[in-house]
C-alpha cells in the first residue's frame, strides 16, 4: 500500500539524551533528581542497559513529564487518531515491550498502549502514582496487581480500573506471556508520573 508507515521502534537511549538535553539538565543533576545512579544514567544513555518500566517513570518524574513522552514528541496532536496494527510505536523495557495506540498524538486525555510482559517482569519494586485512572484488561497471561498493597489476579478477560493516584505495581507471576490492554485517563494539565518516596518508619 502506498505511504504505509512501518512500527516505529523507539531509540529509548536518543530520546532520553533528546528529553533531557531539551531541559538543559546534566546527565549528574538528572541521576540525582531521579535517585539514579550516574554510572547507571550513562549506561541508559550509551545503550549500554536496558531501563525497567520503574527506572523509565523515575526518568519521566524527574523530568516532569509523562512516561509517553517516551514515545516522542508531537508537534501537532490529533482530534482522530486511525493507528494500524504495522504502525504502532513500540518501546522496549526489561523484559517487556510497550506499544502505543495513538494515545500519544491524540489531543484528547486518553492514552492507551499494549503491554507485553515475560515471564517474571514487572514494574519494579517502586510503587507508582499519577493523574487520573488507570483500565487494565488482560488479554493473554497471568497479571498481579498491588493496590494500596492489595493484591489483585488478573487472568483472560479480567479487567481493573482503579484512581491512579493509589499507590500501584504490577507483575507477570506466570510462566508465559501475558498481554495486557491498558488505558490511562483523565490527566490533569501538566499530567505527570510520580513514584512516592518510601514512607518513614
Amino acid at each position: 500500500m502506498a505511504n504505509q508507515q512501518e512500527a516505529v521502534s523507539i531509540d529509548v537511549p536518543a530520546r532520553l539524551r533528546e528529553l533531557r538535553e531539551g531541559q538543559r539538565m546534566s546527565m549528574r543533576a538528572l541521576a540525582k533528581k531521579s535517585g539514579l545512579s550516574a554510572n547507571a544514567l550513562s549506561m541508559i544513555e550509551r545503550g549500554r542497559a536496558s531501563p525497567s518500566v520503574s527506572t523509565l517513570n523515575k526518568l519521566a518524574d524527574a523530568l516532569g513529564l509523562s512516561i509517553t513522552e517516551f514515545f516522542g514528541h508531537v508537534q501537532n496532536r490529533q482530534d482522530v487518531v486511525l493507528i494500524r496494527a504495522e504502525q504502532r510505536s513500540r518501546v522496549s523495557f526489561t523484559r517487556g515491550l510497550w506499544e502505543g495506540l495513538g494515545g500519544e498524538i491524540f489531543s484528547g486525555s486518553v492514552e492507551p498502549f499494549l503491554l507485553t510482559l515475560e515471564a517474571g517482569a514487572s514494574s519494579g519494586t517502586r510503587p507508582i502514582v499519577h493523574t487520573g485512572h488507570e483500565f487494565v484488561y488482560c488479554l493473554r497471561g497471568k497479571l498481579e496487581y498491588l493496590i494500596q498493597d492489595k493484591r489483585y489476579e488478573l487472568v483472560p478477560g479480567d479487567s481493573i480500573l482503579f484512581a491512579a493516584h493509589l499507590r500501584h505495581r504490577w507483575r507477570n507471576p506466570g510462566r508465559t506471556v501475558t498481554s495486557l490492554l491498558v488505558v490511562l485517563s483523565c490527566f490533569a494539565e501538566g499530567r505527570t508520573f510520580h513514584s512516592p518516596r518510601p514512607a518513614k518508619s
